[in-house]
């Protein structure tokens, strides 16, 4: 109940992530292939898209998404990016510990 949106927004992080390596790794890739590949639905890896789009993590090419500008300096801010996420749950953790 309390951590539901917390959930929610993780799994979606996760979900982007998974286009972003896909797209990295293989582009230009389509937004079918890559449906295939990450066992997504389409619809999902649509939103995936756009949200990495806005973000300039990725950028449409004619042959499918291509890795975007952002990409290398995000790559490079991921560890403490994620770091910080962690040290916030596990404080949030010892608060909860103490009720």
């Amino acid at each position: 109940m309390l951590f539901d949106q917390i959930n929610k927004e993780l799994e979606l992080a996760e979900r982007h992530l998974k286009v972003l390596m896909a797209v990295v790794e293989r582009g230009p890739i389509g937004i079918l292939k890559l449906s295939e590949e990450t066992g997504m639905p389409t619809h999902k890896v649509r939103y995936s898209l756009r949200v990495l789009e806005q973000e300039q993590l990725i950028k449409p090419s004619s042959h499918g998404a291509v890795a975007g500008d952002a990409v290398d300096q995000f790559m490079s801010d991921f560890e403490t990016d994620i770091c910080n996420v962690i040290s916030r749950a596990g404080h949030i953790r010892k608060i909860g510990k103490s009720l």
